[in-house]
Parts: structure tokens; sequence; C-alpha cells
């Protein structure tokens, strides 16, 4: 029994008896929501909106349950399902602001409103992609005829079709639906940004994060997993595949992404796998999932330079991903060090 439950237990008595028993009773792999398969060439954007060289990322694979948990139910029937919405339904077929529209299943850059134009057919048109790589094709031969379909290379999320009557300078209309996209407005930066971190038990990851200059709130919870409103007790039977994490509202005016990740891995050894100090098991695991094209590009950046660095045991083995829905854990673990006292968890 580790640190962890033997806390628990004594604070919660009867209940944290059921769930040490249950914690002691599974094994301690988890049902991860993402297996990476054969991986990608993509093109990200970095913090000034430029897009980076070409980059290798894990292709996102994942199960029906884990898609269900995550996206809406016209989101999965579309992109899942090669669904179609109806024209003129689509929440950005007439959206005119200034700004990137991203992959609502994996968050990959896809195209920008200056490539957008008004093709009178009820669905968001572009002219051409943030970039080639980006896009996957097949041939769609249903009702009689044959297209050209899209997907994001990344996820296989279904997107849409390309037509070859756009306007110049690409001649091509690539027709969206507005289900498989989510949309970021240009502009100045919000006052706030969030993101969600694993680094082992979330009691200690909280606490570390609540030190840090220009963290203005934190709360623990469970992500990445694929049963809705999980919680504590569910986590740990290590089948839902929920990671502990702490949900972290920085200020970008007082501290960047790059230096929050420099907190962020000295917190815990990145290069374990599904596992962090005395702690085993998938909820354990080292992970950022982030909100913002920008900080994926930041987070990828600079796990590769700590790998170069060669200061760990072996490579960095955090899961980076979009974030997901964000399950608030039970009020006794919020700011558990801070109304307990004690130190790490990292500790047997």
């Amino acid at each position: 029994m580790t640190k962890r439950t033997f806390l628990t237990t004594t604070l919660l008595g009867g209940v944290g008896i059921v769930t040490a028993a249950n914690y002691l009773r599974s094994s301690n792999t988890s049902t991860a929501m993402n297996t990476e398969t054969s991986p990608v060439s993509v093109r990200l954007l970095d913090e000034s909106g430029k897009l980076t060289s070409p980059l290798t990322v894990p292709k996102v694979m994942m199960s029906d349950a884990a898609w269900q948990a995550r996206l809406t139910d016209e989101q999965y029937r579309v992109t899942r399902t090669h669904g179609t919405e109806r024209a003129f339904c689509g929440i950005f077929h007439d959206n005119h602001l200034d700004g990137l529209y991203t992959c609502v299943g994996c968050g990959l850059p896809l195209f920008r409103s200056d490539a957008k134009f008004d093709s009178g057919t009820g669905w968001p048109s572009f002219f051409q992609p943030v970039a080639e790589e980006n896009i996957g094709s097949t041939s769609d031969v249903t009702f009689g005829m044959t297209r050209t379909e899209i997907h994001c290379v990344r996820c296989d999320s279904h997107l849409g079709h390309v037509f070859e009557d756009g306007p110049k300078p690409s001649g091509l209309r690539y027709c969206i639906n507005s289900a498989a996209l989510t949309f970021r407005e240009n502009g100045a930066k919000p006052s706030r940004e969030k993101a969600l971190f694993g680094a082992g038990c979330f009691w200690g990851v909280q606490s570390d994060f609540d030190k840090v200059h220009g963290v203005t709130a934190t709360r623990v919870g469970y992500s990445g997993g694929i049963k809705k409103n999980a919680t504590y007790e569910d986590v740990c039977s290590h089948t839902t595949g929920h990671a502990e994490v702490v949900e972290v509202e920085y200020d970008p005016a007082q501290i960047n992404f790059s230096a929050l990740l420099k907190a962020f891995w000295e917190m815990h050894d990145p290069s374990t796998h599904q596992r962090n100090g005395p702690d085993s098991g998938g909820q354990y695991r080292s992970a950022v999932f982030f909100t913002t094209p920008d900080q994926e590009a930041v987070v990828r950046a600079s796990a590769a330079q700590l790998d170069k660095a060669g200061k760990l045991m072996g490579p960095v083995n955090t899961e980076i991903a979009l974030a997901g829905p964000f399950y608030v854990a039970e009020e006794y673990h919020q700011k558990y060090h801070a109304k307990h006292g004690g130190g790490s968890c990292r500790i047997p």
C-alpha cells in the first residue's frame, strides 16, 4: 500500500477502505484513451502564429467509447461516422471573425479565416488549409458519385470534401462541417490561460503549482479517460483511462507557457512509464493536456529539448494531447496539503 492509499483510507474511514480495497485488487494497468500507432508529419503553429517545420507526432487513435466521452453527439456523428450536418445550420458557416480553425478531435490547426469565403453552399468553405500536411484525403464513392473526402491527418476525423470549383489562387473549395472544427479568435491573449498537467499524485502536484509565480488558480481532477463524470473510485478501478491532473490557470503576462513547463518537468520524472514516486498505474502518468494550438507547439519543443539534454533515465514519456473533459475531484482532494500539512507524495 502506498502512502497515498494509506492517507486516503485514514481520512475517509469506511469509504476509504472500499477505495483502497479496489485499488489493491485491481491491476496497475490502465485503459488508455490514446493508442499510439505509426507517427505522422504535421505542421503546428508557434506562439507567434507562424507555421513550424514539419514535426513527427503520434497518430491519435481512440476507442469509440473514448471519442464519445470527448465529443458531443453531433461532433461524434460527423467526425467518426462520416456524417454531414444540414446546410446553413453549422455554427461557423456564417462566421466572419478573424482567427484559426482547428480539429475538434485533436486540436490540429486546419484552416485560417483569411482563406475562408462565402460559397453559398451553407457550409464553411476555404480555398486552402493552414498546411497541406495536416489534411488527408480518400476517395468517396457514396451516393453514386466520386468525391474527394478529407480528414484530419492525425486523428482521422472526417471534415468534409474538397471540390475544384473554388476561387483563386487554388481553385479549390474545402467544404467543411462546422461540427468538425473549433475556432479561436485572433487578437490580444485573454487575461488567463489554462492547461491540465499530470505528474503523479495530484495532491503534491497542486501544491507545487500553487507556489509558481503567475499561477492564479488550481483545481485537481480527472481527465484523459472514457467515463463521463468520473469519480475517484472510478479512476482507482484502473478501467477508465483517466489521469489525475491539475487544472492550472495562469496569467500569461506574468508567466509564459515555457516557464510553466519548466516548473512541471522539475516536479517529477517524465521518463517513467505510468508511474511517479511510490504510486504506479495509468492514473499517475505524466501528461500535458493543452488547450490552445500554441501550447502544443511549445510543449512538444520543450519535451524534445529535455530529451536532447540527456539528463533523464530515458526518453520523455509524457502524454501530450488536446484537453478533453475535466472532472473536478471530490472536495477532500482539493488543496490537500494546504489543509492537512505534509509535503511530497513522492516518498513511500
